[in-house]
């Protein structure tokens, strides 16, 4: 194993509460995915617009609740949300971010600090990286964490509600399960509603409009063996692409798989 492996292994292994990962990433030592990381505690997705587009994006939140779970809004300029941890930094605490200007991707950076605007108001969407923690905890194996890889997420044909002068077509992500498992997946992640819920698809990608699943659109292809059915969730990055077809002036979202870990419980967020 290379040294910096070994160094990335031993700071993970140091990464178990929300507090630890944010201050980690604040420090620009994580810079990779979150997933696994701080298990039983909420991971979010961000959406960061000036607040003369933040109505007509709640309203599309509003109308599209699978890909955009909302669980916080912010104050316009504020780099905080009480709702979503104490010592935490919106424009810090994510190791990796993107900006998009005039709906395209310019850059992707580990701190936004230099970006920060005074009328930029902050969506917290729920994240799907939070079940995976209920999933392994009823014994079911993850492939993405157990490969060490992002996962893998895919553009589909599966048109969204448009809102807000919002709109376009949902991104998914995949893991692969056992039939039987995948039934185990759909009982456990209707559980979690505010975390995208359960599955909008499983069994053939062609019908969704995913033509190869070792090449996904975002993320990492993970193996998907014969016996095994991939299983489709609604994703976080939808919000990404939907901004870039909207063409708006100025964005910031995480990257995809590099979330900010909250410090709300995961069992607040089930349905018993």
């Amino acid at each position: 194993m290379s040294h910096s492996l070994k160094q990335q292994n031993s700071l993970l292994n140091t990464l178990a509460t929300p507090l630890a990962v944010r201050l980690a990433a604040r420090e620009g030592q994580l810079t990779g995915p979150t997933s696994g990381l701080a298990n039983g505690f909420v991971q979010v997705n961000l959406v960061i617009l000036p607040e003369e587009q933040a109505t007509g994006f709640l309203r599309f939140c509003q109308a599209n609740p699978k890909p955009c779970p909302l669980l916080a809004v912010s104050e316009p300029g504020a780099r905080f949300c009480s709702k979503l941890g104490d010592d935490l930094d919106i424009a810090r605490d994510v190791p990796s971010y993107q900006i998009f200007r005039h709906g395209k991707h310019a850059c992707s950076v580990n701190d936004v600090s230099n970006d920060w605007r005074d009328d930029l108001v902050t969506f917290a969407l729920g994240c799907s990286f939070t079940f995976e923690h209920a999933l392994i905890s009823n014994g079911l194996r993850v492939r993405h964490i157990d490969e060490n890889r992002n996962v893998p997420m895919y553009n589909t044909t599966l048109a969204l509600e448009s809102a807000g002068g919002f709109g376009g077509n949902l991104v998914v992500s995949m893991r692969p399960f056992p039939a039987a498992d995948a039934i185990r997946a759909v009982q456990i992640t209707t559980r979690y509603p505010q975390v995208h819920g359960e599955p909008v698809h499983l069994g053939n990608p062609a019908l969704i409009g995913i033509s190869d699943l070792n090449t996904p659109d975002y993320g990492d292809a993970v193996t998907c063996e014969e016996h095994e059915l991939p299983v489709f969730w609604a994703c976080g990055v939808t919000p990404h692409k939907v901004l870039m077809d909207a063409g708006v002036e100025f964005a910031i979202t995480h990257a995809p798989g590099h979330m900010l870990v909250t410090d709300i419980p995961d069992y607040r967020l089930a349905l018993f």
